[in-house]
């Protein structure tokens, strides 16, 4: 509902898996965690700032969020402790590992902190890497660069006309697999990178209406 609000029109493309999955995604816009949210039911590891959004921040912690302090590389230890609680819920989680938005052409390298929680998983979980396509709006709505998250809020708002939005959810595989966490943000990033490089249009294969 609310991301129909803001104008986005989600479209699933793949098969979502419905429990023991980390969605690994890449991260454009403020709307990824609605889309997500609302079509899978999934908790999300994100950064604390957005504990504080009005709506978007509300949303998050509704679906058990894990916010996460970035400055606090430290704490890696701990972050982890939660996520494999979270995981340990049977609940889907998601993680943004490019740590930060990007400009919905290309894809920042995928930090492979977090997903040591899968080295090993605490049960059978498997990694599920998901494209959040917006298709040719996809560079006009991005999040990206200094500008203030009120000021794209209001830009995105404004915009005349839906937005659609398609999750492709890719091939999920098990992350025993390989070897370390490096080795799987590598793979999971390969697998988003060859979705991006492959899709022209959010609507060129059979999608279904969330």
């Amino acid at each position: 509902m609310a991301a129909r609000a803001v104008g986005a029109r989600v479209r699933i493309a793949g098969r979502p898996m419905a429990g023991d999955v980390f969605f690994v995604a890449n991260h454009v816009s403020w709307i990824d965690i609605l889309a997500m949210g609302g079509a899978t039911g999934t908790a999300f590891v994100s950064h604390d700032g957005v504990a504080g959004w009005p709506v978007i921040g509300w949303l998050a912690a509704q679906n058990n969020t894990i916010f996460i302090a970035r400055d606090r590389r430290v704490n890696v230890g701990g972050q982890l402790d939660q996520l494999r609680a979270a995981l340990a819920g049977h609940q889907p989680v998601t993680l943004f590992p490019e740590g930060t938005t990007n400009d919905a052409r290309t894809l920042l390298p995928f930090k492979p902190a977090l997903l040591a929680v899968m080295l090993p998983p605490p049960r059978a979980v498997v990694i599920q890497p998901v494209h959040i396509d917006y298709g040719a709006p996809g560079p006009d709505i991005a999040w990206f660069g200094a500008e203030p998250a009120g000021a794209n809020a209001k830009r995105l708002l404004e915009r005349p006309g839906a937005l659609p939005v398609t999750l492709r959810f890719l091939e999920p595989f098990d992350p025993a697999e390989f070897p370390d966490r490096k080795a799987l943000a590598a793979e999971t990033q390969r697998r988003v990178a060859a979705s991006m490089a492959t899709v022209a249009s959010p609507f060129t294969d059979a999608t279904c209406p969330v």
